[in-house]
Parts: structure tokens; C-alpha cells; sequence
């Protein structure tokens, strides 16, 4: 059981390793974009956006500049830089009590982020989504 689910995410995180969100995030998770009007529900779409968020927003300037912890909640304030604009968000997150993730929020800014992200990550989605196609053709 994994006893410190912000610790698990960090080394997530430094790794990039989308591997191990197998074992953070709750088969009943909430992914809620901050691009996407519905939240989207379950492990494996919840997988696919933070996947992709470890490339796209992980770049060498991405880092948290503090954390709140309350009970099984946390925010989480990042900055990063892309393409020259800087980005400011947060990371919400809620886990139950076996430590896995039911809940991730991310919020970000300005509106030149948003649109730039927005961008961003369809293109990673559709990359990503293609290679697991053609993975799964191949076997």
C-alpha cells in the first residue's frame, strides 16, 4: 500500500515514469482537465492525460513551489515555462484510505497558457494513442 500517495506522485514525477500511476490511482479516479468541460472518469483515461502531462508540462523548468496538506487532500502550486510563456496551476488531489488517488484537479494560468496547453496536449493525446495502437496491433 502506498503510505505517502504526494511523496509517490513527486517521484512520479522526477522518473516520468507513467508506469507506476498503475499503482497511485484508483480504479474509480476523476480526472478534471483544465481544457476539458466534462471530468473524465476511470483509471485508464486518467492515465493517458497525466501521461501525457509528465511530457508536456515536465520540461526542465517545472517545479512546485509549495504544498498544502490537509487530511487525505493536497494542493499542489507548480510553475513551468513553454514556448517562452509562463505557466502558473495547481494540482488538487484527493486519495482514499488506501492511498490511491480518486481525485485530480488541475487548474492553470494565464488564458495564453491555456490555449498553449491546450494545443499541446491533444497532440501528446494523439500520440499516445496512437502508439498504444500500434502496440496492440502488433502483438
Amino acid at each position: 500500500m502506498i503510505t505517502d500517495t504526494v511523496a509517490e506522485w513527486h517521484r512520479l514525477l522526477e522518473t516520468k515514469n507513467a508506469a507506476g500511476l498503475d499503482d497511485i490511482l484508483a480504479d474509480n479516479v476523476v480526472f478534471h482537465s483544465p481544457v476539458v468541460h466534462t471530468p473524465q472518469a476511470g483509471k485508464p483515461i486518467t492515465k493517458l492525460y497525466l501521461t501525457a502531462a509528465l511530457f508536456v508540462f515536465n520540461n526542465g523548468h517545472f517545479k512546485y513551489l509549495r504544498e498544502i496538506i490537509s487530511g487525505n487532500n493536497a494542493v499542489l502550486e507548480f510553475s513551468t515555462e513553454i514556448g517562452g510563456i509562463y505557466i502558473n496551476g495547481v494540482d488538487m488531489i484527493t486519495w482514499g484510505e488506501d492511498g490511491r488517488i480518486t481525485e485530480f484537479k488541475v487548474m492553470i494560468r494565464p488564458l495564453k497558457a491555456i490555449n498553449m496547453i491546450h494545443k499541446m496536449m491533444g497532440e501528446m493525446l494523439m500520440t499516445l494513442a496512437d502508439n498504444k495502437t500500434q502496440a496492440s496491433e502488433t502483438k
